[in-house]
């Protein structure tokens, strides 16, 4: 059995996959903003829901900076060098604990969920924050395994700025005074297509994906704001850079607990 834990800056989710890839019972909760409290929650539910069973590796995917297994960094939730491997340990008797970065979890399902599995897969969920994965042949690329897209420097408004500043999920509430589910308006959604678009073109040009695919909770309403979105890259990118087929993500708020399916499975299998 897999179990699978996505740990995002606002709400966790955890559940399981057997071995034919079917979901169990999907277990959600705030996430615990103290670390300690987090651990403690995290060991509760793991104990109370797979304590009987047997499981043979846990993925953690966390909203946050992982490096050599250890959260260097979570800006949502304000961990720094916390090792959740360690302050697991003995969880589930022998199973496997694995932790990687929450968007570049998501960023692989996205990318087996098509058909045919592109070559090249340019992930972006935008949420409370903004995570971004580049995915190869379905997999991470590992050269650009620490790369944060959400944290590119980008000058808007005539001062330089992180992309999720002005473009994340929080950024856009904190400007308009709506969720997205509640814009109804075409003016508003072009103003947060150009403030997505911002990103975009950085990053089109550098990695030159053949999909870019677009989730988390502002990825939901993407058929909003797809035509402006496509139509400010066209109009702004070099000519001799094609525009890549700009997609949603399948089932975009869950995209990470399958993402760790798919990630266990490979791990798994080597």
């Amino acid at each position: 059995m897999i179990v699978a834990v996505d740990t995002g800056g606002t709400k966790t989710l955890i559940t399981s996959f057997n071995k034919s890839g079917e979901a169990g019972d999907l277990i959600r909760f705030a996430t615990p903003k103290n670390y300690t409290e987090y651990i403690e929650k995290i060991k509760f539910e793991l104990a109370h829901n797979y304590g009987h069973k047997t499981v043979d590796v846990i993925i953690i995917a966390i909203a946050g900076t992982v490096e050599k297994n250890l959260v260097k960094w979570s800006p949502s939730l304000k961990w720094e060098n916390k090792n959740i491997i360690e302050d697991l340990h003995g969880i589930l008797n022998s199973a496997k604990i694995v932790i990687e970065n929450d968007a570049k979890i998501a960023g692989i399902a996205a990318a087996r969920q098509l058909r045919p599995v592109p070559k090249s897969l340019f992930y972006v969920t935008i949420g409370t924050g903004i995570g971004t994965a580049m995915i190869v042949d379905g997999k991470i690329d590992k050269g650009l395994n620490q790369s944060e897209g959400g944290h590119m420097l980008i000058e808007y408004d005539g001062v330089v700025k992180q992309w999720e500043e002005f473009a994340s999920g929080r950024a856009i509430y904190e400007t308009f005074g709506k969720f997205a589910r509640d814009i109804k308006d075409e003016k508003t959604w072009y103003q947060i297509a150009k403030r997505i678009s911002r990103g975009l073109l950085v990053s089109i040009p550098l990695l030159q994906p053949e999909i870019i695919s677009i989730g988390g909770g502002i990825g939901t309403y993407l058929d909003k704001f797809i035509k402006p979105l496509n139509e400010i890259l066209k109009s702004n990118l070099p000519n001799h850079i094609d525009l890549p087929l700009i997609v949603k993500t399948d089932n975009p708020e869950e995209a990470v607990i399958y993402g760790c399916y798919y990630y266990a499975v490979d791990l798994l299998s080597n």
